[in-house]
């Protein structure tokens, strides 16, 4: 997988378990997309997109804000 289909999976999942009202942990991530916790700690990325989304899964703005980050956070990932 690319950086950029690891960052929506991640993504993805995060929306999911909100929508599901489930917790946003890094063990619920990994569980979900298959990845390593480890991975999900280690790489800023997608440590960054979880942390937003255990921060920020409130109000009408967030599926907005939270792709603005996704795309932040991967814009970044390639500079």
């Amino acid at each position: 997988m690319t950086t950029t289909e690891v960052l929506n999976t991640v993504e993805g999942a995060c929306a999911d378990l909100a929508r599901d009202g489930e917790p946003i942990t890094f063990t619920q991530v990994a569980a979900t997309t298959g990845l390593a916790r480890s991975t999900l700690y280690r790489n800023a990325a997608l440590r960054a997109v979880i942390e937003h989304h255990q921060h920020h899964t409130d109000g009408p703005l967030s599926p907005l804000t939270d792709q603005l980050a996704t795309l932040r956070v991967a814009v970044l990932a390639r500079m």
